[in-house]
């Protein structure tokens, strides 16, 4: 057994899986089931949501791998993909070039397009302008707001901006809109429209993983992404209040 190769396959799941937003738990717990099916003796996987270290132990010697998560994404689809891959390497014990292959394969799978992006954004806009009681004027502004915004984010996303650029400039162009549309009367009520594409933006996703790491016992973990979710709602509450601020500056409405 190669455990160098082995050691770098076992990681490189661990960090596909962290990179597309999975549980600490799952990563961690899922490259120890590996190293453990192909029969390591003692091994320890440590993961944060920006960093990933995995050492094995054999014939008294450690070896070591660090991955650095530069950025990070919510794709549930690959987290499933890439669990039901660690099942099978467990179950099956492939040589990791197979499993090299099998990654690269899943890599290779297809995501939702800019259409269809837009169109969750939209439909997420308008219900929630709705459901917080807008008006049927209020979520239609909601959901073309929410569409250019997903638009407009996209640039830097695939610059690798910060998350917290990103949330302030998207609030704050689209609170810019939500003016504009209010004051050509096109919305009625600038609240509602406001909530409704800030909806997109709100961080559940962490926010749950935070909660969930610190109440398993990963402190370090739950910190930082809980860390990461508060930043996040802060860049949005300046984006959206330095065009508000604006706005009434410039004299109101």
């Amino acid at each position: 057994m190669d455990y160098e190769e082995l050691l770098n396959t076992a990681t490189d799941i661990g960090f596909l899986l962290l990179e597309n937003g999975a549980e600490i738990y799952r990563v961690e717990e899922s490259v120890q089931r590996i190293l453990t099916a192909y029969g390591v003796p003692q091994a320890d996987v440590f993961a944060i949501p920006t960093c990933l270290i995995t050492t094995l132990y054999v014939d008294g010697k450690a070896h070591t791998r660090l991955r650095r998560v530069n950025s990070r994404t919510t794709d549930l689809d690959r987290v499933q993909q890439y669990n039901d891959l660690c099942r099978t390497v467990c179950r099956m014990t492939p040589s990791p070039e197979e499993v090299e292959k099998r990654i690269a394969k899943i890599k290779r799978r297809p995501v939702y397009g800019l259409k269809w992006q837009m169109a969750g954004y939209a439909l997420t806009g308008g219900s929630f302008a709705l459901f917080f009681g807008g008006t049927l004027r209020d979520a239609l502004c909601a959901l073309v707001i929410s569409a250019l915004l997903r638009l407009l984010v996209m640039p830097m996303e695939k610059l690798h901006t910060n998350s917290f650029f990103i949330s302030l400039v998207g609030s704050g162009l689209g609170a810019a809109l939500a003016i504009a549309a209010v004051f050509l009367g096109a919305g009625q009520n600038l609240d509602k429209i406001i909530i409704g594409f800030l909806m997109n933006l709100v961080p559940g996703m962490a926010l749950t993983n935070a909660i969930r790491d610190i109440i398993a016992g990963d402190l370090v973990a739950g910190v930082t992404r809980l860390t990461e979710a508060l930043l996040t709602a802060v860049a949005m509450a300046l984006g959206a209040g330095l065009a508000l601020s604006i706005m009434h500056m410039a004299g109101g409405m």
